[in-house]
């Protein structure tokens, strides 16, 4: 990491509200299951894995990159920028947790920029 980069952070509230509600609908549908265990096979692949937006935040195209800090124990990550999109341009950054049986395992990070989504990824 150079000294001179800016990571930016997502808000905590935000991200644990996200890996919260996976958890209530997650607990939820094995309350449904057990109360009826015909409901099983349907209900473990419609709530098994589900992905939930955490939060957006303004940010800024700095050196043809967007810095971000990601929670959850993932690191920081600096995501490339087009070339096309200048330094200083805004940008909006989302944040997507991922999750299994309603817990965490993955996040997903998306660069939007001039009306488009620019960058995507997600770890692991």
């Amino acid at each position: 990491m150079a000294a001179s980069e800016y990571y930016y952070e997502f808000d905590t509230a935000s991200v644990q509200g996200a890996v919260e509600a996976a958890r209530v609908a997650a607990e939820e549908q094995v309350q449904v299951a057990a109360a009826d265990v015909t409901t099983l096979d349907l209900t473990t692949a419609q709530f098994s894995e589900v992905t939930l937006q955490a939060a957006c935040i303004e940010v800024a195209v700095r050196n043809r990159k967007v810095c971000l800090s990601l929670p959850l124990g993932f690191g920081s990550i600096c995501l490339p920028i087009p070339i096309h999109i200048g330094d200083g341009t805004a940008a909006s950054a989302c944040l997507s947790i991922r999750t299994f049986m309603g817990i965490p395992t993955g996040v997903c990070v998306s660069v939007s920029a001039l009306g488009n989504e620019i960058v995507r990824k997600c770890f692991p």
